[in-house]
């Protein structure tokens, strides 16, 4: 009856602040609120996948997210071509910090997503190993009506709604190539690379999938955003 009692209080405490956050009756820094926005030039935390699932709850409140991320794009209509197929709320990336080689769709929030990752994650990492970031990103598509691993039956991937891309390779400033199927069984500094910024991707989205996965990832990162907690 004690530990009832207990659990009942914490239950109404942590509601209480809940509530005294989100009214402003408590102040804590936005980083640590939340229920604040999150804003694409703070860094991570593990508040981060929580505040980026509250933007599929909240268009116009991502779009303004979204307006800080360096990245050329634009808004696309809202689509469905099959059932359970088609995206809303989504923009056509022609750029991030780097260059594309064919622009991609993605939902407003997982297009915040990659621009946190590319921000907090992936460029820093080309200056730690490389000193220098990132010029161009490779990539195998974003949206395709399709089921998992490509099949006509069995569940949707995240590619149906446009909230996942599959990251191939990176091109640097000085023009070297790094490339997830040649680079990621090795030891170098590409490797060593390649496993970094897979690790951060792992922060920040709920999915991350590479070569250790399974041989169809033998090529590249698949990132999600509103699938199942998976970092492999």
């Amino acid at each position: 009856m004690r530990s009832k009692i207990l659990w009942l209080l914490l239950v109404v405490g942590l509601l209480a602040l809940a509530a005294a956050l989100q009214t402003g009756t408590i102040r804590v820094p936005d980083t640590w609120n939340p229920w604040a926005p999150v804003h694409i030039a703070e860094s991570p935390n593990w508040l981060t996948r929580f505040k980026l699932q509250r933007l599929y709850q909240d268009e116009a409140g991502c779009r303004s997210v979204l307006s800080e991320a360096e990245m050329q794009m634009e808004r696309v209509p809202d689509r469905v071509t099959e059932p359970g197929c088609g995206f809303s709320n989504a923009v056509r990336i022609e750029a991030t910090t780097a260059a594309v080689e064919e622009p991609f769709v993605l939902s407003c929030p997982m297009a915040v997503s990659l621009a946190i990752w590319e921000r907090h994650v992936l460029q820093p990492a080309a200056h730690t190993h490389f000193g220098q970031p990132v010029a161009e990103l490779e990539h195998f598509g974003s949206y395709a009506c399709r089921g998992v691993y490509g099949r006509d039956d069995g569940r949707l991937s995240r590619h149906a709604t446009a909230n996942a891309v599959d990251v191939a390779g990176f091109v640097l400033e000085d023009g070297r190539r790094i490339r997830i199927v040649g680079d990621w069984p090795g030891d170098g500094p590409e490797a060593e690379f390649l496993r970094e910024v897979h690790q951060g991707a792992c922060g920040i989205f709920d999915g991350v999938l590479g070569p250790d996965y399974n041989p169809a990832h033998h090529d590249h990162f698949h990132l999600e955003q509103g699938g199942s907690r998976l970092c492999r």
